[in-house]
Parts: C-alpha cells; sequence; structure tokens
C-alpha cells in the first residue's frame, strides 16, 4: 500500500529523474584536459551540509564487494585515498573503478571523453597522488573525504558539462539493464520484471546512510523454500526504482513535502494534480509551524490561507473526487533500518474536514493586542509540552500520536493533555505569564506563545472527549466547577494585581496557590477569599473594587461547595477557565480605555 503510493506518486510528477537516472549531490569536481593531465580540482560545495545536484546514473547497491559507480564515487573509488586508515583497501576500490572505465573504454575507444579519462589513469596511482595534492583546494578536501557531498567526477577542460552527466556516456555504461535476468510478477506494478535483491538508501536524519524503507532479513524465518533477499517479496527494478526516487525526493533539503517533529519525519502527498491536492499539499506545509522567510512581515497570512483551502475543500468549493485521497507517512531512524511509525491514506475531502475540525478545537480567545499566535501547528504543540520548550526533547511516541489525533479526527493522547496540565502547575511561579500582552521581546513572545498553546491544547482535548463543552471565549452559563474555580482564581489574582499595582514586586497568589487550588479547591479557595478582603481594602478605586466584588460574588453563587478533589479533566477546565476569564478582564479593561 505505502510503495503502491509512492510508485504512483513517482509516475504522477513529471520533474523526476528517468529510470535509472538519480540527482546526487557532487562535492568536488577534478577537471583533467584532453591527455588527460590532471589541471585543478572545483569545489561545487553549497554550504557545510550541501553541495551542486548533478543528473547521473544511478548509484550502485553495495553489499560486501566493492562496486564502483559509473564515472563518480567517493575519493578511495576515484582516486585511491581514503581516511579510513586502510590505504590497501583504497588501491582495492580504485581498481574496481578504473576496470570499469577500461571495459567500456575498449569497446568505444574513439570516444574523447572516455580516451582523456583513461590517459588520466594510465599513471600510476602515486603519481595521481602527487598531482592532486599540489592542489590548493586539496588540504580542505581531505577534511571533507567523511561527508555525504564528499563524491568525486570529472570535467574535461572546456566543456560545461561533467562526464558523469552527460547522456551518451550513461547510455555506453548499460550494464544490459534491460536483459531479463530472475524475471517476476512484481508485487508493486503487477507486471514482470528483474527483481532486486536490495533496495536503494532512503537516508532519513538521524538514521544511517545505507537506511532502507524496505529490506529482506536472511537466516530468520523469512527465506522459505529457498528464497532469499528479494525473493521473498518480488520487486521489479522498475518499481523499486519509482518509489525510492519518490521518496528521497520528498526527503530532499527544501522539500516541501516534508516537516520533522523531534526526530520523526513525515512526508505527506496527494494522490492526483488536480488543484485541490496542490493547495493542500501546500497547506499542509504551511499548517504544521514552518515559516517561510517572506511571512515575517504578516505571519497569519500563511495560516489564513490554510484555514482559507482546507475549508475550501470541506465545502465543496475546491472540487475533489473521490478517488482524490491524501497520504501521510512517518518515518523514524532504526539501527541500519528505517521504522514506519505512522501511515495515513485518507480522502482528501475527509482529510480536509478533519483539519478543520482540529481548526475548531484549537481556537481560544487572545489577547486583542497579542496578533503573533494564530494557528498552533504540531511543533508548537510538542513545544507546549515539553521543559523548555523544546520539541526534541518528548515523549518517543508522543509525535506520531498527536499527528494520528489530527490527521484522523481521533481523541488525542492523554499523555499531551497531562503533560500540559503539568506543565501548567510547574510554571505557575513564572513572572512572563503575568501579561499577555504583546512585547518586542521574542524570547518572551515565544514564552507567552506556548501558554496560549497549552491552554488551547486543554480546550480541544477536552472538547473532542467531551464533545465541545468548552467555548472558545468566557462562557458564564458553563457551571462546572472546576472552570468556576478557575475563573474564581483569576478574579482573586487581579484583585491582588491591583491592590499591589504601586510594588516592584510581590508573592503572586498564582505562584503559592494556583497548583493546589486546581486539584484540591477546598483547601486553598477558604485562604484566598479571607485574603481577598484585605487585597481590596488596599484598592483605592472605588469603581475597581465593586466592579471586582460583583464578578467574584456571581461566580461564588455558582459554586455549590468548593469541591474537595477535583478530576482530571475538570482541572483541565479549572485552566481554561482561569484563562478565559482572564483574558475577559483584559479585554474590558482596553474596552474602557477606548472609551
Amino acid at each position: 500500500m505505502i510503495l503502491k503510493a509512492l510508485y504512483d506518486y513517482y509516475h504522477r510528477k513529471r520533474n523526476l529523474p528517468q529510470f535509472g537516472r538519480e540527482l546526487k549531490q557532487i562535492g568536488f569536481i577534478i577537471v583533467i584536459d584532453q591527455s588527460g593531465k590532471f589541471v585543478r580540482f572545483e569545489d561545487h560545495r553549497l554550504d557545510k551540509k550541501t553541495a551542486t545536484a548533478f543528473l547521473v546514473k544511478k548509484h550502485y547497491i553495495r553489499c560486501s564487494a566493492p562496486v564502483a559507480n559509473w564515472l563518480y564515487d567517493n575519493s578511495a573509488y576515484v582516486l585511491g585515498i581514503s581516511d579510513k586508515g586502510k590505504p590497501e583497501k583504497a588501491l582495492e576500490y580504485l581498481a574496481v573503478f578504473k576496470s570499469k572505465l577500461e571495459d567500456i573504454y575498449r569497446q568505444h575507444p574513439q570516444q574523447a571523453d572516455l580516451s582523456a579519462l583513461h590517459d588520466f589513469y594510465q599513471q600510476s596511482p602515486e603519481v595521481i597522488r602527487q598531482a592532486v595534492e599540489q592542489d590548493p583546494l586539496w588540504e580542505t578536501i581531505k577534511k571533507e573525504l567523511n561527508k555525504k557531498y564528499s563524491t568525486f567526477s570529472f570535467r574535461i577542460k572546456g566543456d560545461t558539462q561533467i562526464v558523469a552527466e552527460k547522456d551518451e556516456l550513461i547510455r555506453l555504461a548499460s550494464d544490459n539493464a534491460d536483459a531479463p535476468r530472475n524475471q517476476k510478477i512484481c508485487l508493486i506494478s503487477g507486471e514482470r520484471d528483474n527483481i532486486v535483491e536490495l533496495t536503494t538508501a532512503t537516508m532519513i536524519p538521524g538514521s544511517q546512510a545505507t537506511a532502507k524503507l524496505v529490506s529482506f532479513q536472511v537466516n530468520s524465518g523469512y527465506d522459505s523454500y529457498g528464497k532469499q533477499q528479494g525473493a521473498n517479496a518480488p520487486i521489479g527494478e522498475q518499481a523499486e526504482f519509482a518509489y525510492s526516487t519518490a521518496l528521497n525526493h520528498m526527503l530532499a533539503q527544501g522539500s516541501r513535502n516534508r516537516f520533522m517533529v523531534g526526530n520523526r519525519t513525515f512526508v505527506f502527498w496527494a494522490s492526483s494534480d488536480s488543484d485541490a491536492s496542490a493547495q493542500a499539499e501546500t497547506s499542509l506545509f504551511d499548517m504544521l509551524g514552518i515559516k517561510d522567510k517572506d511571512d515575517t512581515d504578516n505571519p497569519d497570512a500563511g495560516i489564513k490561507q490554510v484555514r482559507k483551502v482546507f475549508t475550501a475543500i470541506y465545502s465543496g468549493e475546491l472540487k475533489t473526487s473521490l478517488n482524490d485521497r491524501f497520504y501521510i507517512l512517518g518515518l523514524a531512524p532504526n539501527s541500519a533500518r528505517i521504522a514506519i511509525v505512522y501511515w495515513s491514506e485518507l480522502v482528501l475531502r475527509d482529510f480536509a474536514t478533519n483539519i478543520k475540525n482540529h481548526f475548531e478545537r484549537m481556537n481560544i480567545v487572545r489577547p486583542r493586542s497579542y496578533k503573533k499566535l494564530t494557528y498552533m501547528g504540531l511543533r508548537t504543540m510538542l513545544s507546549a509540552v515539553t521543559l523548555g520548550g523544546n520539541s526534541s526533547k518528548v515523549t518517543p511516541n508522543l509525535p506520531e500520536a498527536i499527528a494520528k489525533s489530527v490527521f484522523e479526527d481521533t481523541t488525542y493522547p492523554i499523555s499531551l493533555f497531562t503533560a500540559c496540565l503539568c506543565r501548567l502547575k510547574t510554571d505557575s511561579h513564572d513572572e512572563d505569564w503575568d501579561s499577555f500582552d504583546l512585547v518586542d521581546n521574542i524570547y518572551k513572545i515565544r514564552k507567552i506563545d506556548t501558554y496560549i498553546a497549552r491552554f488551547a491544547i486543554i480546550k480541544a482535548f477536552i472538547n473532542k472527549t467531551f464533545q465541545n463543552d468548552i467555548k472558545e471565549m468566557l462562557d458564564k452559563q458553563n457551571t462546572n466547577q472546576g472552570y468556576l474555580c478557575g475563573r474564581l482564581f483569576a478574579i482573586l489574582e487581579r484583585i491582588q494585581e491591583i491592590s499591589n499595582r504601586d510594588k516592584e514586586y510581590f508573592t503572586n497568589v498564582r505562584s503559592r496557590y494556583m497548583s493546589r487550588a486546581s486539584s484540591e479547591p477546598a483547601v486553598v479557595f477558604p485562604t484566598m477569599l479571607s485574603l481577598s478582603v484585605h487585597h481590596s481594602e488596599k484598592i483605592e478605586n472605588i469603581y475597581e473594587i465593586v466592579k471586582y466584588e460583583k464578578l467574584k460574588q456571581e461566580i461564588i453563587d455558582n459554586i455549590t461547595d468548593f469541591p474537595a478533589h477535583l478530576s482530571l479533566h475538570d482541572q483541565g477546565r479549572f485552566f481554561v477557565g482561569y484563562y478565559h476569564q482572564r483574558q475577559a478582564l483584559f479585554v474590558y479593561n482596553e474596552e474602557q480605555t477606548n472609551d
């Protein structure tokens, strides 16, 4: 199912390499003249992690025996030089590379590029090494030999192309790829094809360079009836190339079909080229909290467009068919392989409905003056429940659990809810929580983002679990005892703040009592109510005294009796009630100021 979806994606996209080719990062080019004499190195690195990509013949899947790629490879194969400390092994690899070149040169001795390369390798390895070590770039190259982009190829002086990307040279090294051998029915395409024994590496962050999505066991109970490696689950060469090329394309740096949460890598794609499918792919990328540099002037623009797209698909404004599907694949590094931790296949319109529902559940009132955070992507949600907001340190299985709840419209994981409660109780002493007004300090803005996200997550969890029993903003009709206790706590805190407005520092009741008040109201509130009487006596403005005493009494009248204990869900309602009331107080103050 997964491989078939990737196979179809390859054939739907028209800009991917054709069969037998791949885009390969080649960091260093060896320039030689027509007589095979070394001229210089060219540096094709783009930054510390990437290099220029060239369309070359697909690399060979190596096992234990050395196999050379066609006209490009690492330094051991191309130059007989390695940083592994085994010079004799590097010379063995060089011999394999030269042998392959020599075989094809003998068949086509009139080919000018092959002739120049043949002459280059007629020199001894020592002569070649002496020549390259005199180049000014060599000291830099030696330090980069173990990097991903540390691949070498050739360019003949005066040419604009490297030899490895020339079509005529690639065709010469076809290796009789079209010749029938070990043909069976491919499980992906359903057609007869040459069956692969090993599959292409599809490396993700954190995995080994040789990690693969599909691998075959040997001597582990799966090789029954004498079938080993690829013969157990026949995959044709054409199909294997298609799905691995599609996956590597979506995993490539800069791809807008992938995102990372913690050490999990997610890729997503639609099944068709329809306008709705294309906009859904783009919108999901924007929704996940990944911002382009161009979005800094108007951070709301991208998210508004996301919501508009998914709403349009849900309503039918953007036309879709029942055959339009949306796929999401979650991957994690796992030893020498890649583990599939999440897979979702949904009708596109159903997927849009699920995203729209998640948007609505995560809606929560925000300060009028605070426009930074409009929607919480997965990364923001995970940052809200980790110490210091570091989403890479989340519980291992939490990212895919949240992804499943969002994309499939299922109940949010209880661990997400409890983590939010824990963080709110633990961080209740944080001074940055005193005001949700917009500030210039970016660090403080991020912390406020985190706090708002926690309240939104709690609201979304309770509404999904109990069918929308909490509104987006203050609900005076909500008589839940936990919600009322949270509202009352916000009023008592505000009374204390006003009574101490002239003091630079004072011990806030939130830091002293909130954690226990959210779980055992009967223990804490009698003390807090008694303190609020003394706080009210310090307020000079009679209007403020009357206003807050009236609000306090309205809430107390609806509390039958302070509960001895609040359930876990009611503790969540406590915090949402607190947040709602807090925002209502500031909105009221802003309206009074504007009048």
